[in-house]
């Protein structure tokens, strides 16, 4: 198992071989995290995103699953973009959809020989995924990932609040 740690800060300072991109099924940017992924990379991370097949249209990564690009200005080698559900009451597989997004973007990360990986809270800002589910689900796809790589997990909250829920979820003892 990955060691796994949590960070507070903004994931696009890191210096890790892999960030990855709560994004939407577009790639093409938007808000909170993955705005402020595509603004640190540049305009080719943008560029590279539109050269993504789409697999139907204005679809280039369905929800659950997670796509690769270079990092481009970011001090990475990668970043991957994973696609995580919005919340619509949990009963329309959210749990699933969920840890799978998290499953696709270790697979690529241990296709890309990635060490070290780093994670936002994916779904829990505009998608409104509840926080404490989430962080549950993040923490058990990670922990249950049997590969060799990547060999260190970082959860990279944006707040107090938020480190103190991967905190509760990993065992860790509060601040």
């Amino acid at each position: 198992m990955a060691a796994l740690e949590i960070i507070e800060g903004d994931i696009t300072t890191l210096r890790v071989d892999a960030i990855v991109n709560a994004a939407n099924e577009t790639l093409l940017g938007g808000g909170g995290v993955d705005g402020a992924i595509h603004r640190a990379a540049g305009p080719a991370l943008l560029a590279a995103c539109r050269a993504l097949p789409q697999v139907r249209p204005n679809v280039r990564c369905p929800t659950g699953e997670a796509r690769a690009t270079p990092g481009f200005a970011l001090p990475v080698k990668v970043i991957i973009h994973a696609v995580g559900p919005a919340w619509r009451g949990g009963t329309r597989g959210e749990a699933d959809l969920l840890a799978s997004c998290y499953r696709s973007a270790l697979q690529l990360a241990a296709r890309a020989d990635v060490h070290d990986i780093a994670f936002p809270a994916i779904s829990c800002g505009i998608y409104a995924y509840p926080i404490e589910e989430a962080v549950e689900i993040a923490v058990r796809a990670v922990r249950s990932w049997d590969r060799d790589l990547p060999k260190h997990v970082i959860f990279c909250c944006f707040g107090e609040t938020m480190a103190e829920h991967y905190r509760k979820a990993l065992g860790a003892r509060p601040r």
